[in-house]
């Protein structure tokens, strides 16, 4: 199974790409869609349907996994991230691939085995997993990448398909 991760925002989208087969992980591609600050909002939103659309049509992903948005304090940035999150559903959905939403503390226990685990945590054990050399840069991707591995250990479970919207 193939499965692209998204950190979702509109600065900064980090992607993740894994082959899980059986006990077997693999990194196939990592990155991160960015978009300049300055640019007119509603320009920002079309680059990053454009580019989640060519991820999509490039590496045919069994699943997309994506965080669900959590509103913490600055709400407005939330809001921004909500119209980048948006876009990054519909493309995955135009291209009919199965779209999965997690929590961050999904994410946490599913990579850690602790559902509080801190971010420097889940990077490592991120890395250890795909046996890397180094957590993948930028931090974004490797957030992806770590969405991506919650959904291959989470998809084995009896209960994953309570998770899916399609």
């Amino acid at each position: 199974m193939i499965i692209l991760g998204i950190d979702p925002g509109y600065a900064t989208i980090g992607f993740g790409l894994i082959q899980s087969e059986r006990n077997t992980l693999q990194l196939l591609q990592y990155g991160a869609i960015t978009t300049p600050a300055g640019t007119d909002f509603s320009c920002r939103l079309r680059t990053i349907y454009d580019d989640m659309t060519k991820l999509l049509e490039t590496f045919r992903p069994d699943a997309l996994s994506i965080e669900e948005l959590f509103f913490g304090h600055n709400v407005t940035t939330g809001i921004g991230v909500a119209h980048g999150r948006g876009v990054i559903l519909l493309a995955a959905a135009q291209q009919n691939v199965p779209i999965f939403e997690y929590k961050p503390a999904q994410v946490k226990q599913a990579v850690c085995g602790y559902g509080k685990a801190e971010k420097r945590q889940v990077m490592e054990m991120t890395r250890r997993l795909l046996q890397l050399e180094a957590v993948p840069k930028p931090d974004d991707a490797a957030d992806a990448i770590a969405l991506a591995l919650c959904h291959a250990r989470s998809s084995t479970s009896l209960l994953s398909g309570q998770n899916w919207r399609g």
